[in-house]
């Protein structure tokens, strides 16, 4: 059987522009970054400081009380990083979750949860009989809802990255504390960890601004209350520092300061990553040895809400840089060195 091929060109269809199969995401589709409710100003610092705005999206809740998460762009094959801290209440570890899934059904291309303030970390074993391990149950959430990479700072306990199938990027807030007490320029300085878990990122600390170590010896009698018994080190004319992860009803910090005024310690000041502040421990703080409390931003407080000794640092660019450095595909390792 013979084919006759055609030769007129007129019988053939007109031909058509061929699209381009891979042409590039655009820059401005290329990173995202999305926020829940629980901490919005600071999301929209870390946009400022990457030069890209905030997703839009929409966030809330039906009159049930459900969470209810639109995503309002298009965001196939971006790079989305969803922005939610996780204090109380449950609602802002809901929408994180939910935020997660969302995105990913919308067929981004990654998605990175970052949680300046990992709520649950304290929960991470089983210290008593019958009891639960959140912090593992908060990280297996994470993980089915569809994150593929966590990015947190300051865990109460490094171990909990071990808790996580997918990379885990752990920042620390030094560089932020370390230049602001580095810049009030205190003399005579030590650096003070407030209990013996609390050794190894005090020491940390008192490396990086060149000064002594002493370490408060801490019992607890009954949960959320505290017993001081010794101070191990110098600390007697000296002024001090004293550095934690977590502040919660502050009992821990009032009393250490009392322990360290009592064996002669002259200005006392104090430096926490994430300020939680429960009930009034503000106001303990306000009436306690402490000079001043350096907290950061990680966890929103009303606008004026803090008494005077409490002094608030921004980590936006901390977290800015860490996100850009990220989605370039660069270490984070040297931002801490």
């Amino acid at each position: 059987m013979t084919v006759k091929l055609a030769t007129d060109r007129r019988a053939l269809p007109a031909s058509r522009p061929v699209p381009e199969l891979h042409a590039p995401i655009p820059a401005e589709r290329s990173l995202r970054l999305f926020s829940g409710n629980a901490n919005r100003p600071l999301a929209e610092a870390i946009c400022r400081d990457l030069g890209i705005a905030l997703g839009d999206a929409t966030v809330e809740q039906f009159a049930d009380g459900e969470t209810s998460v639109k995503i309002n762009e298009n965001i196939r094959g971006a790079d989305i990083f969803v922005f939610q801290p996780t204090f109380a209440p449950a609602t802002n570890l809901m929408e994180l979750l939910v935020m997660i899934d969302a995105v990913r059904r919308a067929s981004a291309r990654r998605v990175t949860a970052v949680i300046p303030y990992f709520g649950y970390q304290r929960q991470d074993r089983k210290d008593q009989p019958r009891v639960p391990i959140t912090a593992k149950l908060v990280a297996n959430l994470i993980t089915t809802a569809g994150a593929d990479r966590v990015m947190t700072m300051d865990l109460h306990s490094a171990q909990i990255q071990g808790f996580f199938d997918i990379p885990f990027d752990h920042l620390y807030a030094a560089p932020v504390l370390v230049d602001y007490f580095t810049r009030l320029g205190v003399k005579d300085l030590t650096a003070i960890a407030p209990d013996i878990g609390s050794v190894k990122m005090a020491r940390a600390y008192a490396k990086r601004l060149g000064v002594g170590l002493a370490v408060v010896d801490k019992r607890r009698p009954r949960p959320d209350a505290v017993e001081m018994m010794n101070i191990i080190g110098e600390v007697d004319g000296k002024n001090v520092v004293i550095f934690d992860d977590i502040l919660s009803t502050g009992s821990t910090l009032v009393e250490a300061a009392r322990a360290l005024r009592d064996a002669g310690a002259r200005d006392i000041y104090a430096a926490v990553t994430h300020g939680v502040l429960c009930g009034d421990a503000a106001e303990r703080i306000q009436a306690s040895h402490v000079k001043e409390l350096a907290i950061t931003d990680s966890i929103p407080h009303p606008p004026n809400s803090l008494p005077s000794k409490i002094r608030v640092l921004p980590v936006a660019s901390l977290l800015a840089e860490a996100i850009r450095r990220i989605h370039d595909e660069e270490s984070l390792s040297s931002l801490f060195i």
